[in-house]
């Protein structure tokens, strides 16, 4: 599997770029951590919550006849919670607070989304040609 730091270093990245991003996590589509810089919640458990999230979110997408989940924007009365698809296995939540520009945290959350993808999908698949048949 890829190395949490190379994962860490691209959330590091899209926190730089977006100075109103309070925090990221990178995690499976069941729930576990992959990386996280997000010094205000628990990252296990918020994963896992993330998952739950995202269950619904592919209901109501199976519901309404559309294709693929792509992206799930949540509005609070403190910022935002955003999860994206981040390849087939993985998902990416950004924590932004209420003054972000929410097209740009779309542009760079989707960067980094398809950048984790290469990442995990690859390291993914590289582990499972390495097991035994």
């Amino acid at each position: 599997m890829v190395h949490e730091a190379e994962v860490r270093d691209e959330l590091g990245r899209l926190r730089a770029r977006m100075p109103d991003v309070t925090g990221v996590l990178a995690a499976t589509v069941d729930g576990l951590v992959v990386a996280e810089d997000a010094p205000a919640i628990e990252p296990d458990g918020f994963a896992a919550l993330t998952a739950a999230a995202l269950g619904v979110a592919l209901r109501l997408t199976e519901a309404a006849g559309q294709r693929t989940f792509r992206e799930q924007l949540i509005r609070t009365g403190t910022g935002y919670l955003a999860v994206y698809a981040a390849g087939e296995q993985f998902v990416l939540t950004v924590l932004a607070g209420p003054r972000v520009n929410v097209g740009r945290l779309h542009l760079e959350a989707r960067r980094c989304g398809a950048s984790l993808a290469q990442l995990l999908d690859g390291a993914a698949d590289r582990t499972e040609d390495a097991r035994p048949s």
